[in-house]
C-alpha cells in the first residue's frame, strides 16, 4: 500500500492535533510517509509540528513532519492538501464581528457582512494554494475547511483545475445527533442546502423516512458550541420540511441574534482567542503526547472524523456517502449545475458524485437557497475581481444585510480595515484617495 504525503496549509491552527489524531486512528488504511506543515506564523507552526511529532511517536508511527512557510515546498509531491487557513488571523475575525454591529448588522465570521469580508480575504489566498497545486501536485486532492467553506468551494471548483472538495463538520454532527435521538446508528440522513445553510430533510430507518412524524412534535437538535440552539418552533420546522442547522438562528431570528451579539461581553472571536492561547500553552508541554480534552471547547466536533474519513473514501475507493460541498451537477434542478451545494455524495477514487435528494425540497428551501447562491456567486466575483460595485451588490442580496446605507457603511469601513489583505481592491483604494 502506498504511503501518503499530506500537506496541511494553516498548520499553526489549534485544530491541527485533531487532524493528526484522525490519521493516527486511520493508520492502517492511510499509511503516512510525511506531513508537510505550512504556516506563515513560524512560532505556532513549530509548536504544532513538535506536538505532532510527539503524538506520532507515542502512536508508534514513523512519519516525518516538515515545517515550512513556503507553499510550493509544502504541496510539492503531496497526495492530499488540507487547507484550514484564517487570513488576517483572529484579529481580522474579531473585526468582522465588531464592525457590522456598528451599523446594526449581525457580526459573524461566516454569515452576513462578516462572512462576506472573510470570503474576500480568503478566496485569493486559496487560489494561490490551487495554483501551486496545479504546478507541483496536479494529481492531489484539495480538501478545504477554511471558512466560509461553501463560498471558497464555489470559487475553487469554478475557477481552478484542482480536484477539490469543501468540508464542514455540521452535517456529520447533525447526523450523529439524529442517530442518538432515534437510538439507531444505522439511521441514514438526507441533507440539502449550502454551507451553513443546510437542512436535514430525512432520517431513513429501514427505507422509511421517520423524520416527518418527528417534526410534528417540534423535534430540534442541539446547537454548535459557537452557535447556541434557540429552539425552532414546530411550525417553522414544518415550513422548512426539515431540521435547520444551528446557523439558521441568524436567518430565522436575526433581531434576537443581533441583540445577543450587541449585549455579549465578548465576541466569539475574542473567546476563541483566549481558548487558543490556553491550547497553545498546553501544546508546548513536552509531556503532552495526545490531543488534550480542552480542544473540545473549540467547537470542532467530529472535525478529524469528517476530514480523515473523506480522505479515506477518496484514497481507498470506499464508495461511501459523505456530505460535502460540490457542484450540484444538475441534481438540484432549481440551481445551475455549476453551483456548489452541500449535499450527500458517493465518494470514491474519482471524487464525489452528488446524489439526488430522496425528499424533495419545500418552496421555502428552494427560495432561500436561490437567494443565498446568488449572493455567493457575486461574492466570488468580487473576491476575484476587486470590484467595489460587485461587492456592494453582493451585500445587498444577503438577507442579513439588505439595507443600502448599512451595507455601504459596513463595506467601506471593513474594506479599509482589511486593506493589507485585499490587494485585488487596490484600484478602489487609490480611487478613493484621489477623491
Amino acid at each position: 500500500m502506498k504511503s501518503l504525503n499530506v500537506a496541511v496549509i494553516g498548520s499553526g491552527s489549534t485544530y491541527t492535533p485533531e487532524l493528526v489524531e484522525g490519521f493516527i486512528l486511520h493508520g492502517k488504511s492511510l499509511p503516512l510517509k510525511s506531513f508537510r506543515f505550512m504556516d506563515i506564523d513560524a512560532k505556532k507552526n513549530a509548536s504544532l509540528a513538535a506536538f505532532a511529532r510527539r503524538m506520532l511517536k507515542h502512536a508508534g508511527l514513523d512519519v516525518s513532519v516538515l515545517e515550512t512557510d513556503n507553499l510550493e515546498e509544502a504541496v510539492n509531491g503531496a497526495d492530499y492538501v488540507l487547507a484550514q487557513i484564517r487570513v488576517g488571523g483572529l484579529s481580522a475575525r474579531i473585526r468582522d464581528e465588531k464592525i457590522p454591529l456598528k451599523y446594526g448588522l449581525i457580526g459573524q465570521e461566516t454569515v452576513g457582512a462578516g462572512g462576506f469580508m472573510n470570503a474576500l480575504r480568503t478566496i485569493p489566498e486559496m487560489m494561490k494554494v490551487a495554483s501551486a497545486m496545479e504546478r507541483f501536485a496536479p494529481e492531489a486532492w484539495l480538501v478545504n475547511f477554511s471558512n466560509p467553506s461553501g463560498i471558497v468551494a464555489e470559487a475553487l471548483q469554478n475557477h481552478t483545475n484542482v480536484k477539490s472538495l469543501g468540508l464542514c463538520n455540521i452535517p456529520i454532527t447533525m447526523a450523529k445527533e439524529a442517530q442518538r435521538l432515534f437510538e439507531n446508528e444505522a439511521a441514514d440522513c438526507d441533507f440539502i442546502g449550502l454551507n451553513h445553510l443546510v437542512w436535514m430533510t430525512g432520517v431513513f430507518l429501514g427505507g422509511k423516512n421517520v423524520l416527518p412524524d418527528m417534526l410534528e412534535g417540534g423535534l430540534t437538535f442541539g446547537g454548535m458550541k459557537n452557535v447556541p440552539d434557540m429552539g425552532f418552533e414546530p411550525e417553522l420546522l414544518r415550513l422548512a420540511g426539515g431540521v435547520p442547522c444551528s446557523y439558521f438562528n441568524y436567518y430565522y431570528y436575526p433581531e434576537r441574534m443581533l441583540h445577543k451579539c450587541l449585549s455579549a461581553e465578548r465576541t466569539r472571536g475574542e473567546e476563541v482567542s483566549l481558548l487558543e492561547q490556553e491550547l497553545l500553552n498546553r501544546y508546548q508541554s513536552p509531556a503532552l503526547e495526545e490531543k488534550p480534552e480542552e480542544l473540545e471547547k473549540r467547537g470542532g466536533a467530529y472535525y478529524s472524523y469528517a476530514a480523515v474519513s473523506l480522505v479515506d473514501a477518496l484514497e481507498n475507493d470506499r464508495r461511501a456517502v459523505h456530505v460535502v460541498n460540490v457542484k450540484s451537477g444538475g441534481t438540484t434542478g432549481f440551481l445551475r449545475p455549476s453551483d456548489v451545494v452541500e449535499t450527500r455524495c458517493l465518494v470514491g477514487k474519482n471524487g464525489a458524485e452528488p446524489l439526488s435528494a430522496r425528499t424533495p425540497p419545500t418552496p421555502h428551501v428552494v427560495s432561500m437557497m436561490q437567494t443565498l447562491k446568488s449572493y455567493e456567486r457575486l461574492t466570488v466575483e468580487a473576491a476575484l475581481t476587486g470590484s467595489y460595485e460587485t461587492a456592494l451588490s453582493a451585500l445587498m442580496l444577503n438577507p442579513l444585510v439588505g439595507d443600502y446605507h448599512k451595507a455601504k457603511g459596513a463595506l467601506d469601513e471593513m474594506l479599509l480595515s482589511n486593506r493589507a489583505f485585499l490587494p485585488q481592491f487596490e484600484g478602489y483604494f487609490l480611487r478613493e484617495e484621489k477623491r
